[in-house]
């Protein structure tokens, strides 16, 4: 018997009900939780399975035999739904029916209570054997301890297998290393999941498991700071999740968030996957420093001997140490420190260090980080212009950032030097388009902008903007309007001058406001490129902000920039430019058709009929084709070309509709521009598309009910409830019409039935401005009253409302 039942005063005969009883009294005792629970938990299933052994070994008669407890279970923590995994040791001798008696009086009791069970007989010279062919077996039996029996049997196997695992490390270890690498790529990364996988995303319990037998091998050991505590919330976050749902599972689903926070006296499903973030960063990283440590021993071992050879035997020298800036010096693949390095007297040298290591693509010494992190001096504040320098580099160091940063993270370093990095630091983004958790999202958004410097006058304010745009998220209310306020006192502690801290605030407090525009508003409006002029000021912070556009959308993911987008942007920045230039064209002036949409347009008054044109995109980003249709103007325009693509099972990824004059021609066409993808098979031919839009057009074809019948027929199946449509009336953007802002669920005929909705109300689509991301819409619509004139305010606020009723 082992201590671990001493950790439990539960009671369990035999029996399955005794066991089974006391198990759910361990479960719902609410001042029992943690390693406490899991402890009790192992000590009483030791105890039930013992009383089984034992019952087994008088019936059947064999004797020389243990029941040995494997992997998480041989470390004695239980999670309520783990699996039991259990290896029956024999000495070779017991006659084999008398032995699968044994084992039948064992594994059915488990299996009748419905517990998962991992089983397998063997003699200790076939568990070893199966060892040094599976690597998984053997990382289990690493963890092997005795439930009943005859201890003996084991403690021979124990050193057997450990002795094979250090004897075979150099093999082992880069096995293990390719095992946790593809594990990775398939789950994904734990701290930038929304719905992550506790156990096998990278920096789960699988690779805190790995590091407990990289240990084990003697090579190399992980840094410890940390890591048992981060261990210990993951599995107490599996817990929970387990209790709440009943089931072994380890997948911490968006349903069961607030649950399982609840569960773990957290404040809500947001405090819990920061808590599940931070605990992964810390295993992540010691992964990685721990890895890199394992490679640098055994490329010295496998260098060694010929080494030696080379130099009559003194094969065991110093490596060479080559500089890389004041203080910092390349070693063995790694940045360190030099011997004469002083942290307690060099505030700088701890981003010397780090800019240094980035520029190289380095990674950082774990002594040399901590030795900073211990004896560094603060630095002044404002900061001299050298540490603000050295803050440039390494963000302008482009992919290898993110490294030296997490390192430099790991440790604190980046919190003392900026105190407000602690409210963004592993804080989930529930938004699905976006990759990555703020603080990394900050990052990455540098990284990208580190590739555009050369297209502003100023890339040190570009660099320092990427950094900090998103730093108000940290706070409540509006972000950007937080991260202004947070934006101006950072740059100012960094030692910007006075000047600079207002663009800098500039740049963040408006970091979205060149995407939302291009995409949400009418740019042929004069008063939206004005009002983003006023915003922006001046040329210089114009072309700043482009490039951080650019570098966000590229940071956030992929549905947040594509090369219709890039485009809309920059035909919004061309316009504001020329009028912060004082060159912009005269306010009303009609857009110049293309030449393409000139021929459609004129066809279509030619014709009376509408035109349109399927026109492959040439972009390597590009997702689907652009459909130009032309239409004469006619009410009803908007819903039957909508409603047809939905027919033609066609996702709408973004669309403009505008009104078009052409010179010495009588009447106006509607041109729209789609962005048009098939959900599945081909695209239809444009022939097609026409006919059917004709007959919406005329009437003969009843575009709302074959929607209905195709939705009743074909019912989408539903996940989580997304949150009801919301439209809102936007002011003061334009002097022209009334504009509509609809945020709702994207979905098959969302464009058709916002189109019905208005053309019933009697309103005139002006223009529409159609924005796709991941699962959700943002459509702005341009309305007027028939006679082109904007909408009065209250009937504005009252068609949104029925707008938002239609849409629910």
């Amino acid at each position: 018997m082992t201590s671990v039942e001493e950790n439990t005063d539960h009671t369990a005969d035999s029996g399955p009900g005794g066991y089974a009883e006391a198990r759910l009294r361990l479960l719902q005792e609410e001042s029992r939780s943690g390693p406490s629970r899991r402890s009790a938990l192992a000590g009483l299933t030791d105890t039930w399975l013992n009383a089984l052994f034992t019952t087994a070994v008088r019936e059947t008669g064999v004797r020389a035999a243990t029941l040995v407890a494997v992997g998480g279970y041989g470390r004695a923590e239980l999670s309520p739904r783990s699996d039991l995994d259990l290896v029956l040791l024999y000495d070779g001798k017991a006659d084999p029916r008398a032995l699968g008696a044994l084992a039948d009086r064992l594994w059915y009791p488990v299996w009748d209570l419905g517990l998962a069970l991992d089983h397998s007989v063997r003699t200790p010279g076939e568990a070893r054997k199966t060892a040094a062919e599976d690597l998984k077996a053997h990382l289990g039996l690493l963890d092997a301890r005795t439930v009943a029996g005859d201890a003996g049997l084991l403690a021979g196997l124990r050193t057997a297998v450990l002795a094979d695992w250090r004897n075979q490390a150099a093999r082992r270890l880069p096995e293990l290393h390719t095992l946790c690498r593809e594990r990775a790529e398939r789950a994904g990364e734990l701290r930038f999941l929304l719905e992550p996988d506790l156990k096998e995303a990278r920096g789960g319990l699988r690779d805190a498991t790995a590091l407990r037998a990289v240990a084990a091998s003697w090579l190399a050991d992980a840094p410890r700071e940390g890591l048992s505590q981060a261990r210990r919330r993951l599995l107490d976050a599996r817990d929970a999740l387990h209790l709440v749902t009943g089931r072994a599972t380890d997948r911490l689903s968006l349903q069961e968030q607030d649950q399982v926070a609840a569960r773990l006296g957290l404040l809500d499903a947001d405090a819990l996957l920061r808590e599940v973030y931070e605990a992964a960063r810390v295993v992540a990283y010691a992964g990685d420093v721990t890895w890199r440590e394992v490679g640098r021993v055994l490329r010295a071992r496998a260098a060694r001997p010929r080494l030696r050879g080379l130099l009559g035997g003194r094969g065991d020298r110093v490596p060479p140490r080559a500089p890389l800036a004041e203080g910092v010096v390349e070693s063995d693949g790694e940045a360190v420190l030099a011997l004469a390095a002083r942290p307690d007297r060099d505030p700088v040298l701890a981003l010397r260090f780090a800019a240094a290591a980035a520029q190289a693509g380095l990674p950082v010494s774990l002594h040399a980080v901590r030795r900073l992190a211990a004896q560094g001096k603060p630095l002044p504040v404002p900061w001299p212009a050298e540490a603000r320098e050295q803050l440039l580099t390494l963000l302008g160091a482009g992919e290898p950032t993110v490294a030296v940063w997490e390192a430099l993270e790991a440790e604190g370093l980046i919190t003392r030097l900026l105190p407000d990095w602690e409210r963004v630091r592993c804080r989930p983004q529930r938004n699905p388009v976006h990759t990555w958790t703020v603080d990394r999202h900050l990052i990455e958004t540098a990284v990208r902008a580190s590739a555009l410097t050369r297209r502003v006058g100023r890339p040190d304010l570009l660099l320092m903007a990427a950094l900090l745009h998103d730093i108000g998220k940290g706070w409540p209310g509006d972000h950007s309007v937080a991260g202004e306020t947070i934006a101006r006192d950072v740059a100012a502690r960094v030692g910007f001058d006075a000047r600079d801290v207002a663009v800098l605030g500039t740049l963040v407090r408006h970091h979205l406001l060149l995407i939302d525009t291009a995409t949400r508003r009418d740019l042929d409006d004069p008063a939206t490129v004005r009002t983003v002029a006023d915003a922006v000021g001046s040329v210089g912070t114009l072309e700043i902000l482009h490039a951080l556009t650019e570098a966000d959308a590229r940071a956030t993911g992929p549905a947040a920039w594509s090369a219709w987008r890039g485009s809309l942007v920059a035909d919004l920045v061309a316009r504001v430019a020329a009028v912060l230039r004082g060159t912009a064209p005269v306010a009303g002036e009609p857009e110049i058709p293309t030449t393409e949409q000139e021929r459609l347009a004129v066809e279509a008054l030619r014709t009376g009929e509408p035109v349109l044109a399927l026109q492959a995109r040439q972009e390597d980003d590009a997702v689907g084709v652009d459909l130009v249709v032309a239409v004469p103007d006619q009410p009803g325009v908007l819903p039957a070309v909508a409603g047809v693509l939905a027919l033609h099972r066609l996702t709408v990824r973004a669309a403009d509709l505008r009104s078009m004059e052409l010179p010495d021609r009588l009447g106006e066409v509607l041109v729209l521009r789609w962005r048009v993808a098939a959900e599945y098979g081909a695209l239809p031919e444009a022939a097609r598309l026409r006919t059917d839009l004709v007959r919406a057009l005329d009437g003969s074809l009843d575009v709302p009910a074959r929607l209905a019948d195709r939705e009743a027929a074909y019912p989408r199946r539903r996940g989580v409830v997304p949150p009801p449509p919301r439209v809102t009336v936007v002011p003061e953007v334009s002097s022209l019409a009334t504009v509509l802002e609809v945020r709702a669920p994207d979905a098959v005929g969302l464009l058709h039935c916002i189109g019905r909705a208005l053309e019933s109300r009697g309103v005139r689509v002006r223009s529409a401005h159609v924005s796709t991301l991941g699962a959700n819409a943002v459509d702005t619509l341009y309305v007027t009253t028939p006679e082109g004139k904007p909408l009065d305010p209250a009937e504005a606020t009252a068609l949104a409302g029925r707008l938002a009723a239609a849409l629910a």
